[in-house]
C-alpha cells in the first residue's frame, strides 16, 4: 500500500475498502462489553425488538467501520488521527450474516495554518451491506502529515 501526504489527497478522491463479515458471535462478543443490550446479545429476545432479530450495536459498527477505513484504500502516512466526528448516522442495522464495505471521499484538504509539517482533511465515510443498503454514514476531521521536504 502506498501511504498517502496531504499533498497526495484531493477534494473528490473516493477510495474503497475490502469487505468485513458479521458475525453472531462477534456482534455477541461487542454487546457483552460494550453495550449489553437484550436485542445485541440473545437471539430470542431481539427478536421482540425493533430490530426483529439480533443486531449489532451502532458503536460495533463504528469499529468495524474504523478496521475497514485504517485497512482500506486510504493508507495516511503515520497513521490516521481522527479529530472529530460529525453528523454520525445509522439509517439501518447490522445483522449477522451482513458483510460491510466502506467508501471514503475527500470532502475538503486544508494545510494548518500554525504547524506546517502537516493538514486536515474532511471525510465522508459510508459504510453499505452486502445488499448496497447504507448502514452508516458520518463525516470526519483527520490530520495528515504533509510530505517532509528532503
Amino acid at each position: 500500500m502506498i501511504e498517502r501526504y496531504l499533498e497526495d489527497l484531493h477534494v473528490g478522491d473516493r477510495f474503497e475498502s475490502d469487505t468485513f463479515p458479521v458475525t453472531e458471535e462477534g456482534i455477541i462478543q461487542f454487546a457483552r462489553e460494550f453495550d449489553p443490550q437484550p436485542f445485541h446479545l440473545d437471539a430470542n429476545a431481539a427478536e421482540q425488538s425493533v430490530f426483529k432479530g439480533l443486531a449489532a450495536s451502532g458503536w460495533h459498527t463504528a469499529a468495524m467501520t474504523m478496521k475497514l477505513f485504517v485497512t482500506g484504500g486510504l493508507m495516511l502516512a503515520g497513521g490516521s488521527v481522527g479529530l472529530g466526528v460529525d453528523e454520525l448516522r445509522w439509517p439501518r442495522p447490522v445483522k449477522p450474516g451482513d458483510t460491510l464495505r466502506l467508501q471514503t471521499e475527500i470532502v475538503d484538504v486544508r494545510p494548518s495554518r500554525s504547524k506546517l509539517d502537516r493538514g486536515i482533511i474532511r471525510i465522508r465515510n459510508v459504510t453499505t451491506n452486502q445488499r448496497g443498503e447504507v448502514v452508516q454514514t458520518f463525516l470526519a476531521s483527520v490530520l495528515v502529515r504533509r510530505r517532509p521536504i528532503s
